[in-house]
């Protein structure tokens, strides 16, 4: 797939237009493709003239981003010249609604600038696996905004796979299954392994915590040492607010225990009861899921996985409910931050 966009309001996008008259009529402005024609995702945008301002660009064609967004699920700019955090920012704030904070935490994450995070502080060495950024909470972004400060030297790509097509890929008879239980997240904290209470709430306060779990149906558990189990159940499909589809949206897989590395999860096993792991996804009524599911669930993401080398100033958009994310291991520095942005109730879908 190859083809160009070109819009009036693209004029107002190209620097030093208060200096000089431009006339486009018909020019090129961005142009699109696929980055594999066999994968509806990513598709790239990239700028046909030199003197393309993405904000300003983003901002006068908010729709057309809109609307691709919804057809692909990602999009990545590549080759604008976004300065960078601020731009970043400028340019969040042109295709969304503004940024939200990173709440109810599931990764270590190193706050760069305002509601601007580092992608995630797992060691360099370390595979993650795809997923929804926050399915497994009441709350979540539905825009996920990247940005390439450095590359690494070798590996560190953010592959991209489509929700839908994972979806067409599992048994039916697995969707309905969960379709009808739906998913029970089990979180710990303080156990000694994953993050504390402290930094997930970003509060020291226990009743603050309460408060946030009893807004969002959250059960709680007070456990000795001022450690903490939570329990949510959650929808393993849900209802996208624009197009109105069913889309397979959940942590069941990245959650399970089975998806850990073997030697993460034999450590984890060697110092607690399946109880205490720091995350464990069940049937929403309680019961296991087979190992046999979960393996199924693993090689439907797998076999969706796009990947795309970044490029020093790369932005990527993805539309949460629709583009799974992972992370290459690495070598060398390697600087991603994120963004996230217009924040959505899993309950109201």
């Amino acid at each position: 797939m190859s083809d160009v966009i070109s819009e009036k309001s693209g004029a107002h996008a190209l620097r030093g237009a208060r200096r000089r008259a431009v006339n486009l009529g018909q020019d090129e402005i961005v142009k699109t493709h696929l980055w594999r024609k066999d994968k509806s995702l990513p598709l790239i945008m990239e700028p046909a003239l030199s003197e393309v301002d993405l904000v300003r660009w983003a901002g006068a064609n908010r729709q057309l981003i809109e609307e691709r967004l919804l057809e692909h699920g990602a999009i990545l700019f590549r080759g604008f010249d976004l300065p960078e955090l601020d731009g970043f920012r400028s340019f969040v704030d042109a295709a969304s609604d503004g940024l939200l904070e990173y709440k109810f935490r599931a990764s270590p994450r190193s706050e760069v600038a305002d509601k601007i995070y580092t992608s995630t502080d797992y060691p360099a060495d370390q595979t993650i696996f795809p997923h929804n950024e926050h399915s497994y909470s009441p709350v979540f972004p539905r825009k996920l905004f990247f940005y390439c400060v450095r590359p690494a030297d070798e590996g560190g790509e953010t592959p991209v796979g489509s929700n839908r097509a994972i979806l067409a890929r599992i048994d039916p008879a697995i969707v309905s299954r969960f379709e009808e239980k739906k998913i029970l997240y089990v979180r710990n904290f303080g156990d000694g392994f994953g993050l504390s209470w402290q930094t997930v709430f970003r509060t020291d306060e226990p009743r603050e915590v309460e408060e946030y779990c009893q807004r969002n149906g959250i059960a709680w558990e007070w456990k000795e040492g001022n450690r903490l189990r939570t329990r949510f159940v959650g929808p393993a499909l849900v209802r996208h607010p624009r197009s109105g589809e069913r889309v397979w949206f959940n942590h069941a897989t990245f959650y399970h225990f089975t998806t850990l590395d073997p030697s993460i999860r034999e450590a984890l096993f060697r110092d607690m009861l399946e109880e205490d792991l720091p995350n464990h996804t069940y049937y929403g009524d309680g019961t296991p899921i087979e190992d046999s599911v979960v393996a199924e669930l693993r090689q439907a993401y797998l076999d969706e996985m796009v990947d795309v080398p970044w490029q020093k100033g790369d932005a990527l958009l993805l539309d949460n409910m629709l583009a799974v994310h992972a992370r290459r291991p690495f070598a060398g520095p390697r600087k991603i931050v994120v963004g996230m942005a217009e924040p959505q109730e899993s309950s109201k879908l």
